[in-house]
């Protein structure tokens, strides 16, 4: 295979030249180049802060110590290391899913692929760059929820307009890690397009496919600091990807997509003893997973076996065999007079009666269990 990533993206937005300005080559001064308000900031309190002056466009520290990381804790072998050059930032991983679109699909003739049932951002993204999707469903006939590699690869031989596949590691809603032979498979039997591993849960289960794309030009990893490093407010989206797309990328986002104030928490995330913080929490997360796990499918009117996978921070439980009407029922019973909110998911492909359940404290869990237990069998008498 020959992969030539300028016949993928869009050619006005691979010629593109990255926005400059003068604090690109001097950053220390009498800074008079930016037409920022020399006075400081309002209200006045937040003088020390440093906020009239516009954030680093470039974030190379942060960049490099998440290459570092993932370099640091890959099982793949003899393959480049990433670097900072690799990486382009985004407002949460939606900007990223945002901006790949944008970069490679031309509005209403070229098509992006997902794999139901997934993150529905795919979709609200396609949809508002006038691009179609194209559905190739994950395998559920046996609970496994893996990626059909076959008629993935048939409906790309079929399809040369796709530009774009969206694989979710692990899903959303499912909760399964994809077996990575699959997402190599088909890295390695097309070339007319770029496959998008979306990896938001990965430090839940681990064996990222970030260092990939030293090895394959035709693969992006997203990530974030939203859901293992417990930074969801700060918005953090991060695309691994070759450093010739991750240049193309760099050049179209919007020159300060990240904050000073996002940038300041980010790289107290990135720190060795946060990301070994990260580590113990994603641990503890997975013990109470399997707590809540037992008690759960212990009860009456709950499936013994989860649906999909345990790789994420969430379960997805399924109610008396795929009962969509005392699914939805307890949902908003627990919601109502419980105060606890999960989310409902049964209408979504091979998903019937399901719940998705977040993992939360030890004493949320408790509160769930307790509540969860009690308004299942109040609507199980009824019925």
């Amino acid at each position: 295979m020959t992969f030539d990533l300028s016949k993928i993206v869009r050619p006005k937005i691979y010629n593109l030249e990255p926005y400059r300005c003068a604090r690109d080559d001097y950053k220390e001064g009498v800074l008079l180049d930016a037409n920022e308000n020399a006075n400081g900031p309002v209200p006045r309190d937040l003088a020390g802060l440093n906020l009239h002056r516009y954030p680093d466009p470039h974030q190379i520290e942060f960049k490099t110590a998440m290459a570092n990381y993932r370099n640091r804790t890959s099982s793949f072998k003899d393959i480049t290391p990433l670097t900072a050059e690799n990486l382009c930032l985004g407002v949460g991983s939606d900007e990223s899913i945002d901006a790949i679109i944008r970069a490679t699909c031309v509005p209403g003739k070229e098509k992006i692929m997902a794999m139901p049932p997934t993150y529905g951002m795919y979709s609200v993204c396609a949809s508002v760059n006038d691009v179609e999707i194209v559905k190739c469903p994950l395998v559920t006939s046996d609970n496994s929820f893996q990626v059909d590699t076959e008629a993935v690869l048939d409906t790309l031989k079929k399809d040369p307009l796709i530009k774009l596949v969206f694989i979710t590691s692990p899903g959303n809603p499912t909760g399964a890690k994809i077996e990575t032979s699959r997402i190599e498979k088909i890295l390695q039997n097309w070339d007319q397009g770029i496959l998008v591993v979306d990896e938001a849960y990965i430090d839940f289960c681990g064996g990222s496919t970030a260092p990939l794309v030293n090895k394959y030009p035709n693969i992006c990893t997203l990530q974030t600091l939203s859901k293992s490093f417990g930074l969801a407010g700060i918005r953090v989206g991060m695309t691994f990807t070759s450093k010739e797309f991750a240049k193309v990328l760099n050049s179209m986002k919007a020159p300060y997509n990240i904050s000073s104030i996002t940038s300041e928490y980010a790289l107290k995330a990135v720190e060795d003893d946060a990301f070994t913080a990260m580590e113990e929490n994603a641990k503890a997360v997975n013990k109470e997973k399997q707590r809540l796990l037992k008690s759960l499918t212990s009860l009456d009117f709950v499936d013994d076996q989860y649906v999909g996978g345990i790789d994420s921070n969430f379960l997805l439980l399924r109610i008396n065999k795929g009962d969509n009407k005392l699914a939805k029922a307890l949902y908003r019973k627990l919601a109502t007079e419980s105060a606890v909110v999960v989310r409902f998911r049964g209408t979504e492909l091979g998903c019937e009666g399901c719940l998705r359940i977040t993992v939360g404290t030890p004493e949320e869990n408790d509160i769930l269990i307790r509540e969860f237990a009690k308004q299942l069998k109040a609507l199980a008498s009824t019925c």
